[in-house]
């Protein structure tokens, strides 16, 4: 089998991605036109999301028809309406008497430091980038969510690095695994392999920092958003451990994770085209959550006065 090495190697998954490159925001959205089953899971403790409590395997709706990952802190989730728009003109959601609601989970991160702070994603934008969805491998580094992502922001912006959006998939036998994320981390992007920094502080480690019991100068501002898909058959019970899991390829790429400063939340999309075994997918959920982690920070350019992986290669 052949791969984009994307997410969108999953067949019915979609990425479309809008963006103001002078403002340095932008979105990012998943789509699944025909429903996926979803979960999540929300690690870090300064999370915007919308939708996330509909995912709980206790409530009713199995399926979601888009993910939205979107920069500009807590306004940015008016891109998700955008995207609802969108889908309702294609008939897709879910279905309500003579009505159908489109299921459109979001989560958001801070990038209002970088570029303007007073242009956010809002419904049209959401609304451009789901029209723009398509199954080619999607464009890495600054665009959509990734666009005014940053990394290393211990010390603050002075002393950080630009990031982005990565993406990365792995096949199996037919089963494939994938993941697209936005870094926005406080810590640095490491080499899972090595355990060496790729980028991040640009002095030193954001552990070395924390050694010498510097306080988070930029306390608001980070996040790493991400969703991983696969075509295994899978309930929400079961979509929700794989969303778990997966969170292990974050704590493995980026040092530190899940800080009191950080809003890192996960999405899980199950096609269920193929049966497969829950652990086999969480495992490999968390490998290309990783390289996609890794895919974001060497796929940045310089922007906003942040120097970027992708020019200095």
């Amino acid at each position: 089998m052949t791969l984009g090495n994307a997410i969108t190697d999953v067949r019915g998954i979609e990425v479309g991605q809008a963006q103001d490159t002078e403002a340095l925001t932008g979105c990012t959205v998943i789509l699944c036109r025909q429903g996926a089953v979803a979960g999540v899971d929300v690690r870090g403790s300064a999370p915007g999301t919308r939708e996330t409590d509909l995912l709980d395997p206790v409530n009713l709706v199995e399926k979601v028809h888009a993910v939205v990952l979107t920069g500009g802190s807590a306004y940015g989730l008016d891109a998700a309406s955008g995207v609802m728009h969108y889908l309702e003109e294609q008939n897709i959601g879910f279905p309500m008497g003579s009505v159908v609601v489109p299921i459109v989970p979001a989560a958001v991160l801070y990038d209002l430091g970088l570029g303007r702070a007073d242009v956010r994603p809002d419904a049209a934008m959401g609304y451009r980038a789901a029209a723009s969805a398509s199954s080619d491998a999607p464009t890495e580094g600054n665009v959509g969510a990734g666009t005014g992502a940053s990394i290393g922001k211990i010390l603050g912006m002075d002393y950080a690095m630009k990031a982005g959006i990565g993406t990365a998939s792995i096949a199996i036998n037919g089963l494939i695994v994938a993941a697209i994320v936005a870094v926005n981390a406080l810590g640095d992007v490491i080499d899972p392999g090595s355990g060496a920094k790729i980028a991040g502080l640009r002095s030193g480690t954001t552990l070395d920092v924390l050694k010498n019991s510097r306080a988070p100068s930029a306390v608001q501002s980070n996040t790493v958003i991400g969703v991983v898909a696969t075509n295994a058959k899978f309930n929400k019970v079961q979509a929700t451990k794989i969303a778990q899991m997966a969170h292990d390829g974050l704590a493995q790429s980026i040092r530190p994770a899940h800080t009191m400063f950080d809003g890192d939340a996960i999405f899980a999309l199950a096609t269920g085209e193929v049966e497969a075994d829950v652990s086999t997918v969480g495992a490999f959920a968390a490998e290309v959550m990783a390289q996609a982690i890794v895919r974001a920070a060497r796929m940045a350019e310089s922007a906003g006065g942040l120097p970027g992986l992708k020019q200095q290669d």
